[in-house]
């Protein structure tokens, strides 16, 4: 048995209770988990805006403590401490052989059951799906060996809980982008869990100038921390303009962290001309942005998606991993809420409400 935080329907609460568990297969790990996020990528599933089967455990951004481990699994053993990842790439697709195995085709076909096509979790005669294969709102989780990836016990379980998503997908957009150079100019639409690590990546990555843009004062006050220069508030200014007028023409890279039509299109038209335009946020699914197509190639302006770091996740959690324990970026000032496992629900009010920073779940509450 294990307890867990279910989602029945959308629009509804998630509902924490026991959940009968079977031990892992071959391939496969139990994990305890130590911590979790609290994302934006769960309240769509909640808000029925991105599309999961139901029952299932959401949560997909987290860290834990392996306990058990399947036949053949060599990955990792009893004891270690890993962040865990959201695609549990196969090795054998086409996107993992060509060296992107963060879309790998094999994971994203077997969805919320686990790669033999069943479920792990049970309420009763129920199946209970897994969010990525994971469902790391559960005090226990069964999920691929490739979901892990090893840590060293100097990295706080909250801190590597991030680096399981919000600080990968953020500080990735940028680091791992062939556009990417010294001395370019920023902008950055969104200052949640994301955009504040696109921010960092920025930083990271040594921009002149990264311009923060939101709808909150207070989540733009809050994006100096973590290197922003400069911020709009687009609920006063229109950011295009306000942008084209600090930069003498426009940004050299523009991140859409928020994931809107709105978004996306401001972050196109305050480019430079040969800019470069980054959507990391994920859109309500069957929306669309109105492109202005002369612009893009008069102006030579290059639109590019970016999923999970835009690169192998695990490869980037080491750099990350790396570069916190080495001072270079702030993982700690993330997280502004913790809470119980019970308490779930009101973390998803928070984040809903526009709170600063992070919320995580802490099993240890």
């Amino acid at each position: 048995m294990t307890k867990a935080a279910v989602l029945y329907e959308a629009n509804t609460p998630l509902q924490v209770k026991e959940l009968s568990q079977d031990p892992p297969k071959a391939g496969e790990v139990l994990v305890r988990m130590d911590a979790a996020g609290v994302c934006a990528s769960d309240i769509h599933v909640m808000h029925g805006t991105a599309i999961l089967p139901f029952p299932v455990v959401l949560g997909h951004e987290g860290a834990g403590t392996v306990e058990e481990v399947g036949e053949g699994v060599t990955r990792v053993k009893p004891g270690d401490r890993c962040i865990m990842s959201f695609v549990s790439n196969c090795g054998h697709c086409r996107s993992c052989r060509s060296g992107s195995p963060q879309l790998c085709d094999t994971n994203a076909q077997t969805g919320a059951l686990q790669y033999d096509g069943t479920a792990r979790l049970h309420d009763g005669d129920t199946d209970v799906y897994q969010m990525a294969k994971v469902g790391l709102f559960a005090e226990t989780i069964v999920a691929p060996q490739q979901a892990c990836q090893s840590i060293p016990d100097e990295v706080p379980m909250g801190v590597a809980a991030l680096i399981g998503c919000s600080v990968t997908t953020g500080v990735g957009a940028v680091i791992n982008n062939p556009a990417t150079r010294a001395g370019m100019t920023v902008a950055v639409f969104g200052s949640g869990g994301v955009g504040l690590n696109v921010i960092q990546g920025a930083r990271l990555a040594g921009a002149s100038r990264i311009i923060a843009v939101d709808i909150y004062d207070h989540k733009l006050e809050f994006t100096y921390k973590f290197g922003a220069t400069d911020v709009i508030n687009s609920r006063e200014t229109d950011p295009v303009e306000a942008i084209k007028e600090m930069t003498g023409g426009g940004v050299d890279m523009a991140f859409d962290a928020f994931g809107a039509a709105v978004t996306t299109e401001n972050a196109i038209n305050s480019l430079r001309k040969s800019g470069t335009a980054v959507l990391v946020g994920l859109a309500p699914v069957g929306e669309s942005a109105d492109i202005d197509m002369v612009d893009l190639v008069r102006n030579q302006k290059t639109i590019v998606g970016s999923y999970y770091g835009s690169a192998s996740p695990h490869e980037t959690f080491d750099i990350l991993v790396d570069a916190y324990l080495k001072g270079k970026i702030d993982v700690d000032s993330l997280i502004t809420r913790r809470y119980s496992l019970d308490q779930i629900n009101e973390g998803f009010d928070a984040l809903h409400a526009g709170e600063d920073g992070r919320g995580v779940i802490d099993f240890h509450l």
